[in-house]
Order: structure tokens, then C-alpha cells, then sequence
């Protein structure tokens, strides 16, 4: 999948330049932004991304370079390349949903992405929690549904047995079809929280283009 790639670039340093201080994670929450708020303003979506003017200016360069964005005094928006990647991102990653906390998860804040159509491409969920914990959540929880239930990759008991009212609102606002994934971030942060659920989203949309 292209968008993969050109988020993976956007990511990355332009030689000679120095590694970004930001993420895969952090590209998605931007096209969010900018998509959510057009004409968005640098200061604004540094606030929004959780890091400073400088690292800001630096994501933006990347973006522009892409094609994805245009930046006028009335703010930042996307162009029409970059409407047409933020479709075929939406088109395979969800917005995110914040649940509250509970047994299934590991942090004060969980915010719940859904992946389409990639349940065979996980395994036990490790590499989801690694990719989550690697851009400072506390963890992930992978959960794929299949045959109308949502289960937890090893686990053959009911994980949500006595928490209904969590399984309710991720099959109501999400509405996963066979074989998608929904990955729940958890952090102490609920920013955290919400890019170690996109980065595991994305690490397992990439995983799934490599088996492709």
C-alpha cells in the first residue's frame, strides 16, 4: 500500500538532515489534524501533536515535500494528493474511540483504534504491545473479530465477561466486520494512549503489506 510508504518517508530524515523526533504515529495524528481542522496554524498542531515548534516545522517540511499539504497565511490544509492518501489511510485505520479503564486494559487512559481486515495477520499481539510501549504507552491490547465475537490472540475465555458495557461500545462505535483488529493503546497520557494505539495499527498494516 503506497500511503504506507509515503507515511514511513515523511518519517524518516531527509539526508543530510538530522532523524525526526517524531513518528509514524505522529504523521497519521497530523493528517488528522489538518484533515479535521482545515487551515490548522503550526502552533496549534504542535500543541495537538505534543511536540515543540521546531520538530513541528521539521514534520511540516516532510509533509509539504510529499505534496500532502498547503501552507498560506490562513493556516495548513491538505492538497488534493493529500486528500486522496487521508482516504485510503481512513479507508484501513479508523478514528480512534477512548474507553474507560478496565481489566482488559493496562492504563488510566485507552483510546481504540480498528484496523481492517488484517485478523490473520496477527499472531499473539506482542509485536503490537512492543510497537505501543516503543512510543511510550504502557502497552496495547489486540482484540480481532471473527464468527460476530471479539477475542484476544491465545485467550479462549470470554474476556469480556464482566465487562459487557466495553465490548458494547468498541462493537457500536467501531462496527468491525470479520477479520478486522481493534487495538487499544493504554498509557498514563491520553495522548500516549492514542499513538501506541496508531503506531500498533500501523506496524500491523505494514506487517500485513509485507506478507502481501
Amino acid at each position: 500500500m503506497e500511503f504506507l510508504a509515503t507515511i514511513e518517508r515523511i518519517a524518516s530524515k531527509i539526508a543530510p538532515g538530522r532523524t525526526p523526533l517524531f513518528s509514524e504515529a505522529h504523521v497519521i495524528k497530523a493528517l488528522e489534524e489538518i484533515e479535521t481542522q482545515a487551515g490548522v496554524g503550526r502552533v496549534k498542531l504542535s500543541q495537538e501533536l505534543g511536540l515543540g515548534e521546531g520538530t513541528t516545522r521539521t514534520l511540516i517540511r516532510h509533509l509539504k515535500k510529499e505534496n500532502l499539504i498547503k501552507v498560506s497565511m490562513s493556516g495548513i490544509e491538505l492538497s488534493e494528493q493529500g486528500n486522496k492518501l487521508f482516504s485510503a489511510l481512513r479507508a484501513e485505520m479508523s478514528q480512534e474511540v477512548e474507553i474507560p479503564p478496565s481489566p482488559l486494559t493496562i492504563g488510566a487512559f485507552n483510546v481504540a483504534v480498528l484496523v481492517r481486515d488484517v485478523g490473520s495477520s496477527v499472531k499473539y499481539g506482542l509485536e503490537q504491545r512492543d510497537a505501543a510501549i516503543a512510543i511510550g504507552a504502557h502497552g496495547a491490547t489486540t482484540l480481532i473479530f471473527s464468527k460476530k465475537r471479539l477475542t484476544m490472540p491465545g485467550v479462549t475465555e470470554d474476556v469480556f465477561k464482566n465487562i459487557p458495557s466495553i465490548r458494547e461500545t468498541l462493537l457500536s462505535q467501531l462496527k468491525p466486520e470479520d477479520n478486522d483488529v481493534i487495538i487499544i493503546g493504554s498509557a498514563e497520557d491520553r495522548r500516549l494512549a492514542e499513538f501506541g494505539a496508531k503506531m500498533a495499527a500501523f506496524e500491523l498494516l505494514r506487517s500485513r503489506s509485507v506478507r502481501e
